[in-house]
């Protein structure tokens, strides 16, 4: 983000996990981060780590240990909610833990973010009914089930 050129992550370095992401989506991630091809240098990050369930977390600290020997110079960020700190992943790798405070402002994230959603004007798109001809919108409300 400190270049306004810099890519967005694409589908293949984010995971975002669940309590119902399965130990086979999680090592498909894991060999794509550390078994070395033509890829290039990205960086791949595994989102609320913490969702996973016991089982899943460990069948993935196995295979990261097992995989960490192709390759040295893998780039993975492992995200989890601070509250859950003590489940099993985050456990694991607490020797390596990182407590991270934003470097940006929310008005500069926004900004980048706006550059790489928003549609060019002259094109007939879905994005035309959000604010700024953004491709992505969030919609909410405080009362459930009303049609979101």
């Amino acid at each position: 983000m400190s270049s306004p050129e810099q890519p967005l992550p694409t589908w293949d370095e984010v995971l975002l996990c669940t309590p119902h992401t399965s130990a086979e989506q999680v090592g498909l991630f894991l060999r794509r981060c550390l078994i070395p091809c033509r890829g290039g240098s990205k960086i791949y990050t595994l989102l609320y780590a913490d969702e996973l369930s016991y089982e899943v977390s460990c069948r993935a600290e196995e295979l990261f240990q097992h995989l960490q020997c192709y390759s040295s110079s893998y780039r993975l960020i492992i995200l989890c909610n601070c509250e859950r700190e003590n489940s099993y992943l985050p456990s694991a790798f607490s020797h390596c833990k990182v407590h991270m405070i934003p470097q940006r402002s929310q008005a500069d994230i926004q900004h980048y973010l706006q550059l790489h959603f928003r549609v060019p004007q002259p094109s007939s798109s879905a994005a035309a009914v959000f604010k700024e001809h953004m491709c992505v919108g969030i919609v909410s409300s405080k009362r459930a089930g009303m049609g979101k």
